[in-house]
């Protein structure tokens, strides 16, 4: 059966492609798929042990069977990115939440919660630091899978809807180039009261962090790294 296979970041850069095309038996799991990637991509597998998979914009385990048809993303296990063939903005149909080239604002985010309930609203900005430890940075690439960030960002406002009652979410995330205190990430949280609406917005940025599937290259004055972490339910490329 055929499936159709999206590379990421680092992993795009080890297949040397952002798509194929790709045979496996009838019957064949992720983990067969990732037994017959590190044989015929060696440069992948040396990603291996903590590459993610995703199916049809879901993190599957190692066991999960594969079907005719099925898009299957190869996350590495970084946070960042080149920006592909150009990024593009990708927004869901609410407009809370959104993967965009485009400038953030903290106030443009936090419009889009405030309303007559919420007595308190808090936004978190992430922004590019010129020095990590003694490194100095140039400039940060972003790079995203739009269509499943933003999939990921409405299942982390629900969650936030869930646990506090009363809350509306909103988030915005950069994708491309980014200089030097620019905003990468913008999010927004009101609540009833100002307890609530801190808490909930640390736990939105903690989620994006462990689930959104966005990539960060960090390009310094004498070199260029994929940086972060990523985590994730699946297990390793030879599983």
């Amino acid at each position: 059966m055929r499936l159709h296979l999206r590379f990421f970041a680092a992993a795009a850069d080890a297949a040397g492609a952002r798509t194929l095309e790709w045979e496996v038996p009838d019957g064949a799991t992720v983990a067969d798929l990732r037994r017959t990637l590190a044989e015929r991509l060696p440069a992948l597998s040396r990603l291996a042990p903590l590459v993610l998979v995703a199916v049809n914009r879901e993190y599957v385990p190692p066991d999960h069977p594969l079907r005719e048809g099925d898009e299957v993303a190869l996350i590495p296990p970084v946070s960042g990115g080149d920006g592909g063939d150009g990024p593009a903005a990708f927004r869901d149909e609410t407009g809370l939440y959104e993967i965009t080239p485009d400038s953030l604002s903290g106030d443009a985010v936090a419009a889009r919660v405030v309303n007559p309930y919420a007595g308190a609203a808090v936004v978190f900005l992430g922004t590019v630091r010129e020095f990590t430890v003694n490194r100095r940075t140039v400039r940060l690439e972003y790079e995203a899978f739009a269509e499943m960030a933003v999939q990921k960002m409405k299942e982390i406002g629900d969650e936030v809807e869930s646990r506090w009652k009363g809350a509306r979410v909103a988030m915005s995330h950069r994708v491309g180039p980014l200089a030097i205190s620019e905003v990468s990430v913008a999010i927004a949280v009101a609540t009833p009261h100002r307890a609530e609406a801190f808490e909930a917005c640390r736990f939105a940025i903690d989620r994006l962090k462990q689930i959104v599937p966005i990539w960060k290259k960090e390009v310094w004055e004498d070199g260029s790294e994929w940086v972060g972490s990523q985590t994730g339910p699946t297990g390793p490329m030879d599983a």
